[in-house]
């Protein structure tokens, strides 16, 4: 039975409304200005170092082709790696009085996080956020009761918020190529039920001119044998990761600002080569000279070799021999270094990082050189931070937990993103403790994580009850004694006044 999309708010006038948005997106679009905006299929070329091929005049594009294989110095590749390196997820805590329920709430958000992997699955959805303008985490319950983390790309998830508010989803579709059946499937969420739908074509096609969806019939939605059911949770359970949202409400990748300047930089090499493959070597000419003919072909023959031991003469006094001077690749190098230091300016990568040569640089100026990097990951992490604590939030709904689902004190500790030596952590927690900042909040400022600093302090509970101390303590006993010894020494002296001072 198709699918009816006449309905606003609908099931099908979803799927038809998110899955059209979901399609375009992918490809690349032209505003009325005629600017071009890359689609999500352009941002993963140039992120993977498959930039397109530049347009060189008076060369053959297949011989182009083969240069670029040797041209392609993927820049886009490191603006998107040095944030992400820096953008690690330690664990998270409550705030409040620090009782115990507080610290059980923090133990648990640790355990989510572990029994998901996200350890490990939380640099792909940094990294998909940075490449591809946004990334999704879908929390689930699974079939033990717990909730199950699961990262999601925008190339199979897209979400739309509710009118004149962009805190709260109003549905989710996630859309995706099954192989096992060789159908496409698509589930649906809206904060009261949750719907799936299948097709049989492997390209799906969405139209807002039509009414109906032809091709789509209602399907079981995964583990289960229902095509419709109701939301448990009672809100989509899509967060969205949203990368630099002040540039575009919808995102804005990280090296989105660059693409031109890789594409010039990727020229620049091309004409490098161009350059040493026709200009770089010392061409050689002789005027006057006779060449012979091959009597067979007819094909000139070759009268000299270029070898090192070899030395070109000739009977006739009247050959003269030169050569061309080579093309200078000076500016062409110099092209390609300022094309990297543009690229390094606006997308704020330490110049380090990108040109490879460190010589006699104090540690002082290489932390300068990344201010600017830092400064980017810890915005960064003040919009990321929000997004997992709203995943920890909808993993505490699953497991029942209100009063933790809704506790907005919720913190995301992260990794210092600064560069800094053992023995500068070591001499600033020092700095610390005389200033009265407690023990635990030193161990987070020198990079321990809460599991580590856990364990550590149960190993100071045991380091000082097997503490042997300093000075042994006299028996009670053998103090009494004492105490009766200066009580008779303070008696008074027979012949002598009270006031007389007693000789030592």
């Amino acid at each position: 039975m198709p699918v009816d999309a006449d309905k606003p708010e609908s099931p099908g006038w979803w799927l038809q409304r998110l899955g059209k948005k979901l399609l375009d997106e992918r490809d690349d679009s032209r505003d009325d200005e005629g600017e071009t905006t890359p689609g999500l299929n352009t941002l993963r070329k140039y992120a993977e170092g498959k930039a397109p091929l530049p347009h060189v005049p008076g060369l053959d594009p297949k011989e182009v082709a083969e240069w670029m294989k040797d041209a392609r110095t993927n820049w886009a590749s490191l603006v998107l790696d040095s944030p992400v390196e820096r953008l690690g997820v330690d664990g998270f805590r409550f705030g409040g009085s620090g009782d115990e329920d507080s610290v059980k709430a923090d133990e648990d958000a640790n355990r989510i996080w572990r029994e998901n992997g996200m350890r490990a699955d939380s640099g792909l959805v940094h990294y998909g956020a940075l490449s591809q303008r946004r990334a999704f985490v879908l929390v689930e319950k699974g079939d033990d009761g717990r909730p199950v983390l699961t990262h999601e790309t925008p190339r199979q998830v897209v979400v739309e918020h509710e009118q004149g508010n962009r805190r709260r989803l109003a549905a989710g579709l996630k859309l995706w190529r099954d192989d096992w059946t060789g159908q496409t499937r698509a589930t649906l969420w809206t904060p009261e039920r949750v719907f799936g739908f299948v097709t049989k074509q492997e390209t799906p096609t969405f139209s807002g001119r039509v009414a109906t969806l032809r091709s789509w019939e209602a399907a079981a939605l995964p583990n289960s044998k229902d095509s419709d059911l109701p939301n448990a949770l009672g809100d989509v359970p899509l967060v969205p990761f949203i990368n630099r949202r002040n540039r575009r409400e919808e995102g804005f990748a990280e090296h989105e600002d660059v693409l031109s300047v890789q594409n010039r930089i990727n020229l620049s090499l091309i004409y490098l080569i161009a350059a040493m493959k026709y200009g770089a070597f010392r061409q050689r000419w002789a005027a006057g000279l006779e060449v012979d003919e091959d009597p067979v072909t007819g094909a000139k023959i070759q009268p000299f070799q270029l070898d090192i031991r070899k030395l070109w003469t000739t009977a006739d006094p009247d050959v003269k021999f030169g050569e061309f001077a080579a093309t200078d690749l000076i500016p062409y190098v110099r092209s390609v270094e300022s094309a990297v230091q543009d690229l390094a300016a606006l997308s704020r990568t330490p110049p380090h990082y990108l040109i490879g040569a460190v010589v006699n640089v104090s540690g002082d100026a290489l932390k300068a050189a990344e201010t600017g990097l830092v400064a980017k990951v810890k915005d960064r992490q003040v919009s990321f931070g929000e997004s997992w604590e709203n995943v920890m939030r909808l993993s505490f709904r699953v497991l029942g937990e209100t009063e933790k689902a809704q506790a907005w004190d919720l913190e995301t500790v992260w990794r210092d993103p600064e560069s800094r030596t053992v023995s500068e952590l070591a001499d600033a927690a020092v700095k610390k403790s005389s200033a009265g900042v407690p023990w635990r909040q030193r161990m987070e400022d020198m990079g321990y994580t809460p599991q580590q600093i856990s364990r550590m302090e149960i190993d100071r509970a045991a380091d000082a009850m097997n503490a042997v101390p300093t000075s042994d303590p006299q028996p009670a006993s053998l103090q009494g004694a004492r105490d009766a010894r200066q009580a008779r020494d303070e008696r008074t002296v027979i012949g002598r006044s009270q006031n007389e001072p007693v000789a030592a």
